[in-house]
């Protein structure tokens, strides 16, 4: 459907702030999988030990998920914004500098609850800002964020064969925070009108339907984070490549993100929310079995990216119906959302480490499958009441 209709799509200097800040989060939060190959070698973790470090990230999401609505109306989305940036870059030099597991599992849990409170914010301020525009401003903030994330797996790969070592990755996080302050330190940062006009949102529940697309939320997030965590040890224990060289492959897997989501926000308007998320699950269940299993490492990695197409945009379209259906309650929806991103990093990356160990990490990724399917049938069994609610408007 055309969005011809509704306002205007106007980025301010508080959008640009939004997506630029995202950018910085999702240039520090994919660390953990290209890194996954190294941390297992040097502190030596098998599959199911290597999971809890992408479980401990998960546990800092969920507590993110609980508490970040309450953090934005006791000490205000400014506030709340920008300490959580600045816990992720000390948490990124923290593992940096670590060199014994338990050290490194605390600098992940920090590095997850930063980041998601200053995502959870970002996700508000743009769902309120924005409007039933929203679905755009969703998709180009993830753009932002795999342009980034795009470029973390190539340094930290080029870090290690010119011999600086993936730790001085660090040293670029605290650089990208401190441009991003000098640049945006006097910009604003709005609570929502529910806070200033002191209503009743957190009393209130949400919807049913939003909880419907939280489940679908969880599924597909559970998907990508099976890809960003293990797909790079995939392509060096089952494909055969070198630990240097699965993490430059696993580019192709950011790369493809980034591309389908530029895809995405052209997309976004002329079509519904909900049509480009069936699309985008149908991809994705083409890819995933070219990647999952071919014998040849560049078939693995053409999968990976057809894969990673499909991905791109299940986040942003899914987080756009699911807060489209939660009215006002932008803070409490963007939490919550928060609340299953990080159940879904603790859940799937750490049973597919279980699995690994007792069969193999190709076996194991046949989970993706399982999930995928369970998504596309809720999605498609709520479909008439989705498009009532939301199809109409987005």
């Amino acid at each position: 459907m055309s969005l011809s209709s509704i306002q205007p799509f106007i980025r301010n200097r508080l959008t640009w702030l939004a997506y630029a800040m995202l950018a910085y989060l999702g240039f520090t939060q994919s660390m953990l999988g290209p890194l996954m190959p190294f941390l297992r070698t040097e502190l030596q973790l098998n599959y199911t030990l290597g999971g809890f470090l992408p479980g401990a990230l998960a546990v800092g999401l969920i507590l993110s998920g609980l508490i970040g609505d309450w953090l934005a109306h006791r000490w205000s989305r400014h506030i709340v914004f920008w300490s959580g940036a600045i816990g992720l870059a000390t948490s990124a030099v923290f593992l940096g500098l670590s060199r014994q597991f338990e050290l490194a599992l605390i600098a992940v849990l920090g590095m997850g609850f930063g980041s998601s409170l200053t995502q959870v914010m970002i996700q508000a301020l743009l769902a309120d800002q924005h409007g039933e525009r929203r679905s755009i401003a969703f998709a180009e903030a993830n753009v932002a964020a795999s342009l980034s994330a795009t470029l973390t797996p190539l340094v930290i790969g080029s870090l290690q064969r010119v011999g600086m070592g993936w730790r001085t990755i660090s040293i670029l996080v605290v650089l990208f925070l401190t441009l991003l302050a000098a640049t945006f330190h006097r910009q604003s940062i709005p609570d929502s009108v529910a806070v200033q006009t002191q209503s009743v949102e957190d009393k209130s529940h949400l919807p049913f339907s939003f909880w419907l697309y939280w489940i679908v939320l969880f599924l597909v997030v559970a998907v990508e984070m099976s890809m960003v965590v293990w797909a790079a040890d995939f392509l060096a224990s089952v494909a055969g490549l070198s630990r240097i060289d699965a993490a430059l492959g696993f580019s192709a897997f950011p790369a493809a993100m980034l591309i389908g989501r530029i895809a995405g926000s052209r997309l976004t308007r002329r079509w519904s929310s909900l049509t480009l998320l069936l699309s985008s699950l149908a991809i994705t269940l083409i890819g995933f079995p070219v990647f999952w299993l071919a014998r040849l490492a560049a078939f693995n990695i053409i999968g990976l990216f057809i894969t990673g197409l499909g991905i791109a945009n299940l986040f942003p379209l899914t987080l756009s119906i699911a807060v489209g259906l939660a009215a006002d309650q932008s803070n409490k929806a963007s939490a919550r959302v928060s609340l299953g991103v990080g159940t879904a990093l603790l859940t799937a990356p750490l049973l597919m480490g279980w699995l690994a160990d007792r069969v193999s990490l190709q076996s194991a990724y046949g989970l993706v499958i399982v999930l995928m399917v369970a998504a596309c049938v809720i999605v498609m069994s709520n479909r008439g009441l989705s498009e009532r609610r939301v199809a109409s408007q987005l």
